[in-house]
């Protein structure tokens, strides 16, 4: 146990810089004055050296090969830093603080471009970060897949072909349900202003219903909605159209999600390798599980509607099950995170396509945005008008997150698995959620899955929560049976 002790004890000090790591970057995408960008992306090229250095620690290497594992949490443990050790190894510490110090900068261009719809002002910045992520892939690849070894950091174990053939098998039923729901009768929309301290004070009460810890957290404003943090410091963020509370609240219940499987960690894994979410996939089952299939389901949604009134008056529909309607239309739309359930995926396979292309080099970044529009025209049928309806919408690739999109789908699989299992314990379920109460749900999250950490690889994680492999039948016929009563 002597190299296991010492390996853990050098780890948590590693955990608790990269932790305010993290810290740092929140600061700087909620608070911090557009001015200090080129100093803070100084700070973070620094933070990022250092952890680099302990990383690729030569001391790692010998407590590895003597560290034994005495029981599953050891031995979980060994896997994660095994995996990290021999990942950064292989990216110069040259390259890792260049990463950081360009994708601080590109965070805050990539804002004021997307503010001023303005393409060709982020287009130099992108190049970079595109140059930088193709040499990580290259050094991490080994002659492979430089695209598939960028995934691991998000997705360890997947791969472009396994995300591909997830899309292959979704695609026709999603398309088939999307046909039928936009040849029949549109959902009533919403109308009515809808002021921004209303709406705030409105999210921060369904996040504490959703189980978000205020003692451990703290909701902000940012330009893209996102979770950060871990155990005892786990931090959301959202954005406000006072015109559009949906986009405020399903944000939040969204990035609560994701803030609640960090909360939900035991606190004996926490500042350990194995005290955060498992991968990017399983975060996605647990916020698109609270947003969609509880703060979306008709019996939540009946009692949402009464609040709604309560803080807004007047809406612009009629009853509980227009109020439904309403917040499950399905509409052609530019924007990936207010997309419905049956578009959400076709949003992210127009990025997964074009970021894979990028990585291989098969699109110069210049063709990007008239790529993306003419995809966008093909899957959607509709012009894009602007850029910030369009590849500069969202915040990932500015910063980096090149391999990233795709567990967006797979978080929806694998919350299919998830629900179906809840549901069959929780057979009082809607009971609740007509209450306003999710706890149960949440709680069964907790218990079955959030608990564990990355105790568990990414699909065994969802396989000991539900007793199956995940597939996508689950997630697909939740949609069916969904969509099928709201578009008979």
């Amino acid at each position: 146990m002597p190299a296991y002790d010492d390996l853990m004890s050098f780890q948590r000090t590693t955990e608790a810089l990269s932790a305010v790591a993290g810290r740092t970057g929140w600061d700087q995408e909620t608070i911090m004055p557009r001015g200090a960008a080129p100093q803070r992306a100084e700070e973070m090229a620094a933070l990022e050296e250092v952890l680099h250095a302990r990383r690729t620690d030569p001391r790692l290497g010998d407590w590895l090969e003597e560290a034994h594992a005495p029981d599953a949490v050891a031995d979980a443990n060994l896997r994660e830093l095994r995996r990290s050790y021999d990942r950064n190894r292989k990216v110069p510490a040259r390259l890792a603080a260049e990463i950081a110090r360009v994708t601080s900068l590109a965070q805050g261009q990539w804002a004021t471009a997307r503010a001023n719809d303005d393409a060709t002002a982020f287009l130099p910045v992108l190049a970079e970060v595109l140059r930088l992520r193709r040499e990580e892939g290259a050094a991490l690849a080994d002659g492979g897949d430089p695209y598939d070894a960028l995934m691991q950091d998000y997705e360890p174990g997947g791969s472009s072909d396994a995300m591909a053939a997830m899309f292959d098998a979704m695609c026709p039923r999603l398309i088939a349900l999307r046909e039928r729901a936009l040849a029949s009768e549109p959902a009533p929309r919403l109308s009515g202003h809808f002021p921004k301290d209303a709406q705030l004070a409105l999210a921060a009460d369904v996040a504490g219903a959703f189980g978000y810890d205020f003692q451990r957290g703290r909701i902000d404003m940012a330009v893209h909605p996102f979770s950060s943090g871990s155990g005892l410091d786990v931090r959301i963020t959202t954005r406000v159209d006072e015109g559009d509370p949906f986009n405020c609240l399903y944000s939040t219940i969204h990035e609560v999600g994701h803030a609640c499987y960090e909360q939900g960690v035991a606190p004996e894994h926490l500042l350990t390798p194995i005290g955060r979410g498992v991968s990017m996939g399983v975060h996605e089952s647990q916020s698109r599980s609270y947003e969609n299939q509880m703060g979306r389901s008709e019996a939540y949604c009946g009692w949402l509607y009464g609040r709604m009134r309560d803080a807004f008056g007047e809406i612009g529909v009629a009853s509980e099950r227009d109020f439904y309607r309403a917040v499950n239309a399905v509409r052609s739309g530019y924007i990936r995170t207010e997309a419905d359930e049956l578009h959400y995926n076709l949003h992210v396979m127009v990025r997964f396509d074009l970021e894979r292309a990028m990585i291989r080099g098969d699109l110069p970044v210049t063709e990007i945005e008239s790529a993306w529009n003419d995809r966008f025209q093909s899957d959607f049928g509709i012009a894009v008008d602007r850029p910030s309806n369009g590849f500069l919408q969202d915040v990932h690739w500015s910063v980096g997150l090149m391999g990233y999109f795709p567990t967006y789908s797979l978080g929806n699989l694998f919350a299919g698995c998830l629900m179906q299992a809840a549901r069959v314990d929780l057979t009082d379920l809607d009971t609740s959620l007509a209450n306003g109460d999710p706890s149960p749900a949440t709680g069964w999250m907790r218990e079955r899955l959030q608990r564990f950490g990355a105790l568990r690889t990414p699909f065994e994680t969802v396989e000991h929560a539900t007793g199956a492999a995940p597939s996508e039948g689950p997630f697909l016929d939740y949609l069916e049976g969904k969509f099928g009563d709201l578009y008979p």
